[in-house]
């Protein structure tokens, strides 16, 4: 995926149970999706997650200011999700993608068949304005809100 593709429709299951549907935003806000491996690993990636959230929540309130939405998506179960949302305190949705499909087609997989840790910003327009691979966790939610504001100006 990259910057002018239109962005492939989906819909998967957040941590609260909705179903949100990309192509419902169309016209209204911009999306944000935050693709990352797995709440839970072995392994420091784990720390890498939380400390992306922190990033992203102290940037929520920015993010929102322009007329955006903000999911951040992984293979875990709608379980996991609201347990993880729930145990950090986070005010953005987290929407499961166990078969992995929209993991693959937007961040792609790694060797161990879990998302690879990228962004995309969606226009409203449904096209993708912003990719964000190379990501520094700790600064990431500022990147976010200055790419929207971007956008919008």
């Amino acid at each position: 995926m990259r910057e002018g593709d239109v962005a492939p429709d989906f819909e998967l299951v957040a941590n609260n149970g909705e179903k949100i549907r990309l192509s419902s935003f169309k016209d209204k806000k911009n999306v944000v999706l935050c693709f990352y491996p797995k709440n839970r690993l072995f392994m420091c990636p784990s720390k890498k997650v939380f400390k992306m959230a922190q990033s992203v929540i102290s940037a929520y309130g920015d993010i929102l200011k322009t007329d955006s939405v903000l999911f951040a998506i992984s293979v875990d179960t709608v379980d996991d999700q609201a347990a993880f949302v729930e145990r950090y305190n986070i005010p953005y949705l987290h929407l499961s993608d166990t078969t992995k499909d929209v993991c693959k087609k937007y961040a792609g997989l790694n060797l161990a068949g879990l998302a690879k840790r990228s962004t995309f910003i969606v226009g409203k327009n449904g096209t993708i304005r912003n990719v964000f691979y190379d990501i520094d966790v700790e600064s990431h939610g500022k990147q976010i809100a200055q790419a929207l504001s971007k956008l919008n100006g």
